[in-house]
């Protein structure tokens, strides 16, 4: 994923940064519990195509975010 990309999209429901999860071909939105599908390269950024996540994938998520200088 183009990290300028990356830069630019926000969750749709809270407008939070994206986490980008490459393993997983995800998107990663931590305030709002979901993981964004990315198919053939494109963001699917709809609510109803993104997977709640569980909570043990939201912990691991949380410590994996670099706090803002």
């Amino acid at each position: 994923m183009d990290p300028k990309l990356l830069d630019l999209l926000v969750c749709p429901i809270t407008k939070a940064p994206l986490q980008f999860d490459k393993a997983g071909g995800e998107l990663i939105a931590v305030e709002s519990g979901l993981a964004f599908p990315i198919k053939d390269g494109i963001p699917v950024m709809l609510e109803d195509e993104a997977r709640k996540l569980s909570e043990t994938e939201l912990t691991m998520w949380r410590k994996r975010r670099t706090p803002a200088p």
